[in-house]
């Protein structure tokens, strides 16, 4: 184990006593996805003939004065974009990122860092909006995004185009080969847990009254995955895959932590409804 990834666990292992910043977290609507056929995500057929209505969410985390941005969700150019009941998968979005900070009396220019689960699509839409912030993302992602063409196991899903600002060197990125410590006191920490794709990362936020929250990323779709240990066909690696998923229960597990889905419908209520935060 590379001794980041050591300090970072560390660090997440402390948190609860070691956080003295106000922390505080938002869920941000960052779309819907109709996924009209659920087989799409088990390389097992573990889902014949089954549709669900995922979500895509982003977060907002208030460190003192400092605010990062998890996730990015789907392009604003799908704002009120039909669902095309024959796609696989029918994305739409109804509400953009600026316009639901402008609710809480922020501007784009008040987010200090972008921290991206993964590069697909569907969690990088909207990063070109916030151009001053920091980007966090993991190594091998963000190495892929540089790839000229795409590298096939990206292709469908990847897209560079929102991430352009920073993969061109114009603006400033944190590429994380291991867990990371955000702030540097144990309050907000980047998983490692690749599989999904080769820089996957989830987030773990801890509150002083709410406790550990753990944002999966994409390690997981919707709960049914954790029990049957479901691998999309599309993922990059199934052995990352599964060891990924093993170490998120596992950390849900040790640390009795709040385990949001992030495309799970069913875990928006864990959360407090927008505007308010968890604390």
């Amino acid at each position: 184990m590379k001794a980041p990834t050591l300090f970072a666990t560390a660090a997440l292992v402390l948190a609860a006593g070691a956080a003295q910043a106000e922390v505080k977290l938002w869920r941000l609507d960052c779309g819907d996805i109709q996924v009209n056929d659920l087989n799409a995500f088990s390389d097992t057929n573990a889902y014949p003939d089954t549709k669900m209505a995922l979500v895509g969410s982003c977060y907002l985390i208030k460190h003192d004065s400092d605010y990062l941005l998890w996730d990015t969700g789907l392009p604003a150019g799908l704002n009120g974009a039909p669902q095309d009941p024959a796609a696989v998968m029918a994305p739409t979005l109804k509400a953009d990122l600026p316009g639901q900070l402008a609710e809480l009396g922020l501007t784009p220019e008040a987010i200090t860092m972008v921290g991206i689960s993964h590069y697909h699509f569907d969690h990088t839409g909207q990063a070109a909006d916030f151009p001053q912030a920091t980007l966090l993302i993991g190594a091998k992602d963000i190495d892929t995004l540089k790839m000229e063409p795409l590298p096939a196991y990206a292709q469908g899903f990847a897209d560079p185009a929102p991430l352009a600002h920073w993969i061109s060197g114009g603006g400033k990125v944190e590429a994380t080969t291991g867990d990371k410590d955000v702030f540097g006191d144990g309050s907000v920490v980047m998983l490692q847990m690749p599989g999904h794709t080769p820089g996957e990362t989830a987030l773990m936020v801890t509150l002083a009254k709410t406790g550990p929250v753990l944002l999966s990323g994409d390690v997981v779709h919707f709960a049914e995955q954790l029990d049957h240990d479901g691998v999309p066909g599309f993922n990059f690696d199934r052995a990352e895959s599964l060891a990924s998923i093993d170490r998120l229960k596992q950390v849900v597990a040790n640390r009795k932590a709040l385990l949001i889905i992030q495309h799970d419908p069913r875990d928006i209520a864990k959360l407090p409804a927008f505007p308010d935060a968890a604390e």
